[in-house]
């Protein structure tokens, strides 16, 4: 038997966060990343898990507290040959808000990190909570704050109109619906309108049809990652003035290059040398903007009011496709790393993706986000940006063209660009150079030395 301390793992980009739950009590049995504490932020929720199993000797927290990375939740007596490595952090279940297509991994795809962090996947405690929350903090049952995760509502904003404040799962729906519609209260509750109706914005009412009188129907929920992302992609349509360059990049050696790349790694495998990293045209298109955003450092920039943030980092984000929906890893410090690490880290990233692991802090921070279609088809797209960035990339199939090189036609490999920018920090002529110095990277892949 032994005593150890449990602590708060890296919760993403949070110096502090709130204690708002106690999911368990001292001489409970725990195993290894079952759920101990619930924690909030004015972004987010998410449950701390157990990093071992064994028994509960003592709790450091309680409710109202505010912790940090390394904090110590409790100490708990490790079972007998039980003790197992560390958890990971806590997986966040979806992105947020990103127009993104998907893109079959590992090449994958985009989205916000503020609807990233607005959700947290929720692991089911053994035990019900021992404590319910009381003074200054939301007054919810467990069921209607998991249901409040779900959706990305911060449970410190809605009104609840249960006994003593309480708030209900109804509380919950109305303010979704206020934050989408402008509704109030009374307003949702006479029109009877479904939420994100566009009433706000002075719309005609959505409307209310009977499908099953035509035919046969299916009625689906929408997934976890819809209902979040939902919010996000809808406010950064409408408030984001966002306009879209297309243009065209000659990869023709570029891809002869990354074939051969490719080629050369699989040789060493089988002679022997670890070099199962395979390079894709997206770990290329990282760094190519990467030196874009370098030379046009307002795509690289956020609004604050009425001032510009110019961000000394690049942190690219991409979307990624994966069986619960489209997430975003961002992958940080990009000008620091070669392609072959790059390649190496997307991939490591995308499968955490797949699997439901990716941390907090692995899907926030991205200054820019590329979207890619990869294989999937289809010519130029129009992506939503994700806020608080300015800028994002879309890219679909690349294809053989017949292109005039003064002489005759040749065959030239082209991959199609989508720069969709927003307007009040970016004008057209930037994107059109930004878009050109892009294109100009990918055709000669040894000007992004110079």
């Amino acid at each position: 038997m032994a005593i150890i301390d449990v602590t708060i793992p890296d919760i993403g980009d949070f110096d502090e966060v709130a204690v708002i739950e106690l999911l368990v009590k001292a001489g409970d049995k725990v195993r290894a990343e079952q759920s101990l504490i619930t924690v909030e932020s004015d972004k987010a929720s998410m449950e701390i898990p157990s990093s071992h199993s064994g028994v509960v000797k003592e709790l450091q927290v309680k409710l109202g507290d505010k912790v940090k990375q390394g904090s110590v939740v409790l100490k708990l007596e490790t079972v007998e040959g039980g003790s197992i490595a560390p958890a990971a952090a806590p997986a966040v279940a979806a992105p947020v808000a990103a127009s993104a297509p998907a893109v079959a991994a590992p090449t994958p795809v985009a989205v916000s990190a503020a609807a990233v962090t607005s959700a947290v996947a929720v692991a089911t405690p053994a035990h019900q909570p021992t404590a319910m929350l009381s003074g200054d903090l939301p007054h919810a049952s467990p069921s209607v704050r998991k249901f409040a995760r779900e959706l990305g509502v911060p449970l410190n904003e809605v009104k609840g109109s249960g006994p003593k404040g309480r708030i209900s799962q109804e509380d919950i729906q109305f303010f979704s619906r206020a934050v989408m519609t402008g509704e109030t209260r009374t307003q949702a509750q006479a029109s009877k309108a479904p939420a994100g109706d566009g009433s706000g914005l002075g719309l005609i009412p959505w409307p209310k049809v009977d499908f099953a009188k035509f035919g046969p129907i299916e009625r689906k929920e929408l997934g976890r990652i819809q209902k979040i992302s939902g919010a996000n992609l809808l406010r950064n349509a409408v408030m984001i003035p966002a306009v879209t360059n297309h243009d065209d990049a000659d990869i023709t050696e570029l891809e002869a290059f990354r074939l051969l790349t490719n080629l050369e790694h699989e040789k060493s495998a089988k002679a022997g040398i670890n070099a199962s990293v395979k390079v894709t045209m997206l770990a290329f298109l990282i760094k190519a903007c990467v030196s874009a955003l370098q030379k046009f450092p307002q795509f690289n920039s956020s609004l604050d009011g009425d001032a510009l943030v110019f961000k000394q980092y690049w942190h690219i984000g991409f979307a990624a496709d994966t069986p619960n929906g489209l997430m975003v890893p961002v992958l940080k410090d990009a000008d620091k790393k070669g392609i072959l690490q790059i390649s190496a880290e997307m991939g490591e990233l995308a499968k955490k993706a797949r699997e439901g692991k990716l941390s907090p802090a692995e899907m926030s921070g991205a200054t820019f986000t590329i979207s890619s279609l990869g294989g999937i088809g289809g010519r130029y797209f129009t992506p939503i940006i994700n806020a608080p960035e300015v800028a994002i990339l879309g890219v679909c199939k690349s294809q053989m063209e017949p292109k005039w090189n003064g002489k005759e036609f040749v065959p030239r490999l082209m991959l199609p660009l989508s720069l969709a920018w927003d307007h009040r920090v970016i004008d057209g002529a930037a994107a059109a150079r930004f878009n050109a110095h892009l294109g100009h990277i990918l055709a000669d892949f040894r000007r992004i030395l110079l």
